[in-house]
């Protein structure tokens, strides 16, 4: 189901246009100012993806992230280390503490197993 999008050439506005297919007629008229000088404009798509596609794009992206990778307790922690790392922020030291906690085998406070 396509959606087109034109900009009016009168008010310069963009109107968009849901359509059942591909074949369907369509005689736009600007949803602004109601004239029909309107032209159609490229607009961007959304491809969508499956759940084992997404599965592929992670795996492919992180060479460490086989099976191992998950049960191996000296990565617990790894993607909350890399956050904090990635936008320069101190890590607060409850954090450090579970994350430490958890990699020497003990469950986070407040985690009953």
């Amino acid at each position: 189901m396509p959606i087109y999008e034109y900009r009016c050439q009168a008010c310069a506005q963009v109107s968009s246009f849901f359509l059942k297919s591909i074949n369907s007629p369509l005689k736009p008229v600007c949803s602004h100012c109601q004239s029909k000088d309107i032209e159609r404009r490229m607009s961007s798509f959304a491809m969508g993806k499956t759940v084992s596609s997404v599965h592929e794009s992670f795996a492919s992206g992180s060479a460490h992230r086989s099976p191992d990778y998950y049960s191996d307790p000296r990565n617990i922690g790894r993607g909350v280390e890399a956050a904090f790392s990635k936008y320069d922020l101190k890590m607060p030291p409850s954090v450090r503490d579970n994350i430490d906690a958890a990699r020497s085998g003990e469950a986070p406070k407040g985690l009953d197993l």
